[in-house]
């Protein structure tokens, strides 16, 4: 009988790849902190009703990805798919709209999603994100897609390409819908019958479609970018410029759409050469009715999320951290443990990273082991003192009291 094993779509975050992870966080915290961003953590699971309200029900989200629970009491509870929606109800439910706008926010955990398994797509997955809330400035669109190509470039992500597109207000998007309707109705004999069978319901998802013959039609379909209204028009031109006079380049992507329904005018993506089919790496966009439809005042707001899985598969260097160890402290006989692990610690309060020999290793055996975890020095505690060898060496270099030992590593430390 075989053990048990993780759920499929997830896996263990091993330590030998854990500090990948953690360095894309502090990055982040880095490069957002600079910017005003100030951390937030939400709950892991929401009401169901947030997300079929903010992202809406229609969306393959709400409609086939979510992980939903009765919680016990009678009421559906939902494990979080993207992280938009509930910063958006923190926002409303602790009066952030009384604080000096924008609020900026980042954040960083874990999202899930039933999603079919496949190289950079799980369903337990990690993000980080951003959202900035209060402003409709053109600048502040600029500013989180800089932001994000900032992060990209400081993790190593490497062939990457911006795409960028507006939807306009979600009244010119609703006119559209009925053109774009129109249209499909007119070839629904020539789409996959997945697209045919969301024509009323999500029509704008027929452009993510990898269906040949979906993909030939779609290249004649209507696009939402040429029904723009002059204000939309003048805000996405505005965001376009800021970004030439940033130096970043972009592609405008009339096709571009997102998967959730709150977003409005800017929406982006970054894709990767480095990946396979599934290109994205993060993106986002505006979603300046979201606050609204979810119980709040009228507030504009953008953001964006990227995958760490993708950003780590896109990079092309590897970022592992060394787990080499300073010094490996090993005890000579029970009488020399509490001296052994007196070193230990006052190593370690002084910066250093030392490993404290615990199996009962001879001391032949000991530096064998030093030499597999990269220890640089080797202390062998006998009583009150310390041989002190460096990697390599055949005889002690140093025996010092542990005193002395002490000492020396408050001296480095000072140092």
């Amino acid at each position: 009988m075989s053990g048990i094993q993780a759920p499929r779509g997830t896996f263990d975050l091993l330590p030998e790849v854990s500090a990948d992870y953690l360095r894309i966080e502090k990055l982040a915290g880095r490069i957002l902190g600079r910017a005003g961003y100030r951390r937030i953590d939400t709950p892991i699971f929401e009401s169901t009703d947030l997300f079929e309200r903010g992202v809406g029900a229609s969306t393959d989200i709400v409609g086939k990805e979510m992980y939903s629970f009765d919680d016990g009491g009678g009421r559906s509870m939902t494990l979080r798919p993207e992280g938009t929606a509930p910063i958006c109800r923190s926002y409303i439910e602790h009066g952030m709209h009384k604080l000096q706008q924008p609020v900026r926010l980042w954040y960083s955990g874990p999202f899930f999603r039933h999603e079919n398994p496949q190289a950079g797509r799980f369903r337990q997955f990690r993000q980080v994100g951003a959202e900035a809330l209060g402003s409709d400035s053109p600048l502040l669109d600029a500013e989180s897609i800089l932001l994000l190509a900032e992060l990209l470039e400081a993790a190593g992500v490497g062939g990457t390409t911006l795409r960028i597109s507006s939807l306009g207000s979600p009244e010119r998007r609703a006119a559209y819908r009925d053109q774009l309707i129109s249209f499909l109705r007119s070839k629904s004999s020539e789409l996959s019958a997945e697209v045919v069978a969301r024509i009323d319901s999500n029509p704008l998802r027929a452009f993510d479609s990898s269906d040949p013959s979906t993909i030939r039609v779609m290249e004649a379909a209507p696009r939402l970018l040429d029904s723009l209204d002059s204000e939309d028009r003048d805000h996405f031109h505005t965001v376009c410029g800021l970004l030439d006079g940033a130096g970043l380049s972009y592609e405008v992507d009339t096709s571009l759409v997102r998967g959730l329904d709150y977003y409005t005018r800017t929406v982006f993506e970054f894709t990767s050469t480095e990946l396979g089919a599934q290109s994205g790496v993060g993106g986002g966009g505006r979603y300046d009715r979201l606050v609204a439809m979810l119980g709040g005042q009228e507030t504009a707001g953008i953001g964006w999320a990227a995958g760490v899985e993708r950003i780590l598969l896109a990079s092309v260097e590897s970022s592992r951290e060394s787990t080499a160890a300073d010094m490996l402290v090993v005890p000579s006989d029970e009488s020399s443990r509490p001296a052994a692990l007196q070193i230990v610690m006052a190593a370690r309060a002084a910066g250093l990273s030392a490993r404290l020999e615990v199996t009962g290793r001879s001391t032949k055996a000991s530096f064998k082991h030093a030499a597999k975890i990269g220890a640089q020095r080797v202390a062998i505690v006998e009583g009150s003192t310390a041989s002190i060898s460096d990697q390599g060496a055949s005889n002690p270099t140093a025996e010092l009291s542990v005193d002395q030992l002490i000492e020396s590593f408050g001296q480095e430390l000072a140092s």
